[in-house]
């Protein structure tokens, strides 16, 4: 099967692997292990998302909260953002972000072993860009939401993806939305 038709969780007709599709790691091919809820975003979501953001994301501040595979922070690395923190609590994700952070020399990538809504609550940073694609149906992204206004930095951007159509909470508009099967994304902006 050609890869613009694969499953999401599968690049070349491999499972458990996904492509970069833009940037400096353009094709490369990403190994993530079988996770219970880890759906990466499919190619033509994470391209969407891209051209709504305009591409390139030079220097960006950057956090994939739900790490999963890694597809959406090792984008935003692969088109310039300055730094990507990843977080991600199962280990056998964990490690695989750390051994394809190794493969694709990516030093701006930070990734922590570390649960993101403990993270959130003691966290003090801003960000340019925040990705928010819990595990899916797990209802995650609603509670995050309720927070993320004062991760982000004044205009920055929130991405979520989820099986509910996204509900911005006060401080937050949605600039774009979009529907790919059963999950719902919308990029949206601090007001």
């Amino acid at each position: 099967m050609p890869a613009k038709h694969a499953a999401p969780g599968r690049a070349h007709g491999a499972a458990n692997r996904v492509r970069i599709i833009g940037g400096q790691y353009r094709r490369r091919l990403l190994d993530f292990p079988d996770s219970t809820g880890l759906r990466p975003t499919p190619d033509r979501v994470r391209e969407t998302l891209f051209n709504w953001l305009g591409q390139d994301l030079p220097g960006w501040g950057c956090l994939d909260l739900f790490a999963g595979s890694g597809a959406l922070g090792f984008e935003a690395a692969s088109r310039g953002a300055g730094r990507v923190i990843m977080l991600e609590r199962e280990r056998a994700a964990h490690d695989a972000l750390e051994k394809n952070r190794a493969v694709l020399g990516a030093g701006q990538v930070e990734i922590l072993r570390a649960d993101a809504l403990a993270w959130l609550a003691s966290s003090r940073e801003t960000f340019d860009l925040i990705f928010v694609d819990p595990p899916f149906d797990s209802g995650l992204a609603a509670t995050v939401l309720a927070d993320l206004t004062r991760h982000l930095k004044p205009g920055g951007q929130a991405y979520i993806e989820q099986a509910t159509p996204v509900i911005p909470p006060p401080g937050l508009n949605i600039h774009r939305g979009g529907r790919a099967g059963r999950a719902h994304f919308a990029l949206l902006i601090k007001e």
